[in-house]
């Protein structure tokens, strides 16, 4: 099947504003950066420094990062077929409302006292089985309420971004003067109002008539997805980069800063992760690079810079550098590919080939978050992450290599 902009294939009529901050996208924007600030409180610094003093360890910490992770792999697919089929703010509000409920109850569970490692994972499991339901959503709808899609793109990047710095900072202190708990129901209540301010949106879109069933929405949502061979083989690529370098730096990185520079330190790197992603996201506002997907490969190999400054151990002031690096890389990639998606993929399809993009880009998350532990335990944690900053290089040089990624234009 061809390559074909939205505007050629869309069923789907959307009057967009003709300014980027109308009322709907304000609404959308604020919900999204309230539950993101909630998000980077949690994971990782919360999360961390709560099953390290439960007294789980770094494996215990690699297991619940991956049980908060893994449901989006495995369910994200679901969550696009009931966006397209039930309209994105209907899911995403019910999404939410779950997300508040589990994350309530996570909450009491540390007040309490130091749960079991079975109730943490249990509990964020449920919460990331929600989340699945709710991207495929957020991200069908940008293109509905903004007529300039990057900008509107970077914008919330550089939001999320601040929310980076804002979150693990605000969460370093809340835990210092109180405890995980308080960070727990904080993170609760931002679900609260990103459905609120869901609610208030004016969009309104007809609920789809379908008379496929839905292994007949998932078949369509695959042949969408697999026609586009930058896309799918972006995917595959980031199967690898999930499962040999976010995977274990995402365990390792966080739990080796909270144990050899303590838990303060670890809020203040990953601030720094959050301020080079407001670079990134700025970047990407006023740069549009003929190839975005090659320009967004190139700042990716950032991410080496974080994964040898932890592994070496250098000083605080190295290693905050290198996640402000990797942060910058990191934003200014997501942008790139993000608005490719969303400016080639037809809005009636857009939430199934979303989902689709994101189960394969973090279905292999968990699995190196899982193998970091044991790989610690058994050879070390330097020689682990040593490796991954080499599969840095190796992942950035395959999106290089394939001219289907390498030579996209702009749309």
């Amino acid at each position: 099947m061809a390559e074909t902009p939205i505007a050629a294939l869309s069923h789907e009529r959307v009057e967009l504003p003709e300014r980027l901050w109308s009322r709907d996208f304000t609404l959308l924007f604020t919900a999204r950066t309230i539950s993101v600030l909630g998000d980077q409180m949690l994971v990782p610094t919360a999360i961390t420094v709560a099953v390290l003093q439960a007294g789980h360890g770094v494996t215990g910490v690699g297991y619940a990062l991956a049980a908060h992770g893994a449901p989006l792999a495995l369910f994200v697919v679901f969550g696009g077929v009931l966006v397209d089929r039930f309209t994105p703010i209907r899911v995403m509000v019910v999404a939410d409302l779950a997300r508040l409920l589990f994350q309530g109850g996570l909450a009491i569970a540390f007040a309490v006292g130091p749960p079991d490692l079975w109730l943490i994972v249990l509990l964020l499991a449920l919460g990331g089985t929600a989340t699945a339901a709710f991207q495929p959503g957020y991200v069908s709808v940008i293109p509905r309420t903004a007529r300039e899609v990057q900008r509107a793109n970077a914008a919330i990047r550089v939001a999320e971004s601040l929310m980076t710095v804002l979150g693990p900072a605000l969460a370093g202190v809340l835990i210092a003067l109180w405890s995980v708990s308080v960070v727990l129901v904080i993170d609760a209540a931002t679900f609260a109002i990103s459905c609120a301010c869901l609610l208030a949106m004016r969009l309104r879109m007809v609920r789809a008539v379908r008379q496929s069933s839905v292994r007949g929405d998932l078949v369509q949502g695959w042949r969408e997805f697999s026609s586009r061979t930058w896309l799918w083989g972006v995917i595959v690529i980031f199967m690898l980069f999930q499962a040999t370098v976010n995977g274990p730096f995402l365990t390792l990185g966080p739990s080796l800063v909270t144990l050899e520079y303590g838990e303060g330190t670890l809020g203040f790197v990953m601030a720094m992760f959050g301020a080079g992603s407001v670079i990134g996201g700025l970047a990407a506002v006023r740069l549009r690079p003929v190839y975005p997907l090659r320009a967004g490969a190139l700042a990716q190999a950032g991410t080496v810079v974080v994964v040898v400054a932890v592994a070496s151990q250098l000083s605080v002031p190295l290693i905050a550098g290198g996640y402000a690096v990797w942060g910058a890389g990191a934003a200014f990639w997501l942008v790139m590919f993000h608005t490719a998606v969303q400016t080639r993929v037809p809005p009636d399809v857009l939430g199934r080939v979303h989902a689709y993009d994101v189960a394969g880009s973090v279905v292999m998350r968990p699995v190196g978050q899982l193998a970091a532990g044991p790989a610690a335990l058994w050879v070390g944690v330097t020689p682990v992450l040593l490796f991954s900053s080499t599969m840095v290089l190796v992942v950035v040089g395959l999106l290089l290599a394939v001219p289907a990624i390498r030579n996209l234009k702009r749309e």
